[in-house]
């Protein structure tokens, strides 16, 4: 990391000795904003430049008893080609919150990078947590950073999602390319298949779901959603590759491992062998 108050005596600048705010992302757009998500992108590309990259696609999201479940599917396309099948595409923010990423990937991962640096950098100034809605807010502000780069066809539109232990509750955020921050109730999807997998969640979800009826209802909502959009990757029983899926409670977040979710995907496979449309 480069600075204009680089020093030839071994210290650091004076700007990185300053005493300053919590905010990791705002010290580096000062001091490096080429090192932001999409940061030399911005330098490169010409306005109006449109560049092909994999995108990532359906991630889902439902609150249950204790918490609440985020799961993604595993495909990434790049115009009409599977670019990747087994993509991880729900991550960790930190102890008590998740992020799944649709859109151009690669941006959204280092998006992703930074607000978990983000968030530890605040835990250590400040010597506690962030709240929830300042998480979400945090990761608003990265996008709406990221709007020059949305026009050249890499946006990114993530799933915030995190236990509030003030209510002791799990709960939803949503965005927009500008930044705009929207909490949902219930339950909610992103990505190409999202319609599809809205109409799954609709009438899946229902109060008081236990934590494994959860993630039954939020791998169902994925199958709804490979049923009909080709760029959401369905469960592949030949390559065993299953969904990502994370579980936040009141004790943190768990990425449950793939021994975990295969017996339901593979019940949900069964069960729909002889009724494809999921009939009730």
């Amino acid at each position: 990391m480069s600075s204009s108050g680089d020093r030839t005596d071994g210290r650091l600048p004076t700007a990185y000795r300053a005493v300053g705010g919590t905010s990791f992302v705002e010290f580096l757009g000062a001091q490096a904003p080429h090192l932001l998500p999409g940061g030399e992108r911005r330098e490169h590309l010409g306005a109006g430049t449109v560049v092909e990259a994999p995108h990532g696609t359906t991630i889902v999201a439902l609150t249950f008893r204790d918490g609440v479940v985020v799961a993604g599917d595993r495909r990434a396309t790049m115009g009409n080609l599977i670019a990747h099948r087994d993509m991880d595409k729900v991550f960790a923010a930190d102890d008590y919150s998740v992020v799944g990423i649709a859109g151009t990937a690669g941006v959204a991962v280092e998006m992703v990078r930074l607000l978990q640096v983000e968030l530890e950098h605040y835990e250590k100034i400040e010597g506690t947590l962030l709240s929830l809605e300042g998480k979400a807010n945090r990761l608003a502000t990265m996008i709406r950073g990221n709007l020059g780069n949305a026009f050249r066809g890499l946006a990114v539109l993530p799933l915030f999602a995190g236990y509030d232990p003030g209510p002791g509750t799990g709960r939803i955020f949503s965005y927009d390319v500008t930044g705009g921050c929207y909490e949902e109730q219930r339950h909610h999807s992103i990505g190409s298949g999202a319609h599809f997998a809205r109409g799954a969640l609709k009438k899946l979800w229902h109060p008081g779901l236990l934590r494994e009826q959860a993630v039954a209802v939020a791998v169902e909502a994925l199958y709804d959603a490979a049923d009909d959009d080709s760029a959401t990757g369905g469960p592949d029983l030949g390559r065993r590759i299953w969904p990502t899926c994370a579980v936040v409670t009141e004790l943190g977040v768990e990425l449950l491992p793939e021994t975990d979710l295969e017996p339901t995907v593979q019940a949900l496979v069964e069960a729909r062998r002889d009724n494809p449309g999921g009939a009730r």
